[in-house]
């Protein structure tokens, strides 16, 4: 009977110690396929839209190229330069990768579906993605190296000004939704008219503000200027090689996607169908809910995911690169103030139950 009750115990302790992980490996694995693919889709997007082909030759239309290029990092060697902090210099990129996908724990990706439901997520993904900055400045400094410094003392000022302006403008939908919980944020959003209940409409300056602000504190184009090739030699990872630089590289692109969800978490809806509690569509009968009901809502957050994703490769292959100051300018003396205000606004909208496309709300 004492043996029975041993490996009873042992096995529900591996069941205890196996269940989280098998959630973090479920989120984790296809998060890291999708960073990967992400950078298969820039290529091809921005191929298309400078008509060239992009990768093609590596599986069907180039599809195993992200696998022959993860490969070949793996048996590039790693150089570390010669003064640097060796243990700084490795740490450095874990930090920016491991902040970029904690956040991943908080994200319901439906109603049921979300690894850890906790009440204040939206402060909890704040505190997360916040510490991404202190691995850019590692790596300048661990780097031994004045390009790499001075291209980390660049990023991380950029990044500090527009995470105060994304700060700002996820005040205003914890303002709106009236909790922290990102689940019941998605759910605040649930009305008869379906889109036009999301967080869009009332909230749209800080909607555009928070966008720009992700793709600024990405440090992808147009606001690339840390990684200036004429200016800094690439910026903050110039002395990375082989894997170090793959790990900055997947932090990117996964902090791309957060960027991403977490917009169409707070500002469009979540899981939820644009065509949710649309019963009368246009006034002529159609009752729009019931078609698209058969549609799971995971496919509508993964379907809005992708719109901002091609949003950001979309920039990339079309707008300048800004200068320094004009970067710094935007940040500060535009998008903050604007913040702001609007919070101001969506305080006195909150205080007077006041809708702004039809009128009080009960």
């Amino acid at each position: 009977m004492e043996l029975f009750t041993q490996a009873w115990d042992w096995f529900y302790g591996l069941y205890l110690w196996w269940m989280p992980l098998s959630g973090i490996l479920t989120i984790s694995i296809p998060l890291f396929l999708a960073v990967a693919y992400t950078t298969w889709l820039e290529r091809r997007v921005i191929g298309a839209m400078q008509v060239r082909i992009g990768p093609y030759k590596v599986g069907w239309q180039g599809l195993l190229q992200p696998i022959a290029d993860a490969a070949k990092l793996a048996f590039k060697e790693i150089i570390i330069p010669q003064g640097a902090n060796k243990i700084l210099f490795i740490i450095a990129p874990v930090i920016t990768l491991v902040a970029a996908v904690a956040a991943w724990s908080v994200i319901p990706f439906n109603a049921e579906l979300v690894l850890s439901e906790i009440d204040a997520g939206l402060l909890y993904v704040l505190a997360v993605t916040s510490m991404g900055v202190y691995g850019v400045i590692i790596a300048g400094w661990a780097s031994n190296s004045k390009y790499a410094l001075l291209g980390a003392m660049r990023s991380a000022a950029q990044i500090v000004a527009y995470e105060i302006a994304m700060g700002f403008a996820l005040v205003g939908v914890l303002m709106a939704a009236g909790s922290m919980n990102l689940g019941e944020i998605v759910l605040s959003q649930k009305g008869e008219y379906g889109l036009l209940n999301w967080f869009w409409l009332p909230l749209l300056p800080l909607f555009v503000i928070y966008f720009i602000s992700g793709v600024a504190e990405t440090n992808r184009a147009p606001f690339d200027v840390a990684e200036g090739e004429s200016e800094i030699v690439a910026g903050f990872h110039v002395e990375y090689s082989g894997m170090t630089f793959a790990v900055f590289f997947l932090a990117e692109y996964a902090n791309i996607i957060l960027i991403s969800a977490l917009a169409s978490i707070m500002f469009l809806g979540g899981w939820l169908s644009p065509f949710e509690g649309v019963h009368n569509f246009l006034w002529i009968g159609i009752d729009m809910h019931a078609l698209t009901a058969w549609v799971p809502g995971m496919i509508w957050f993964f379907a809005k995911i992708f719109v901002f994703i091609f949003l950001f490769l979309w920039f990339r292959a079309t707008f300048p690169r800004y200068r320094y100051d004009q970067i710094m300018r935007l940040g500060w003396k535009v998008f903050i103030p604007i913040t702001i205000v609007w919070i101001l606004v969506v305080g006195f909208m909150v205080l007077g139950q006041v809708s702004p496309w039809w009128g009080a709300v009960a």
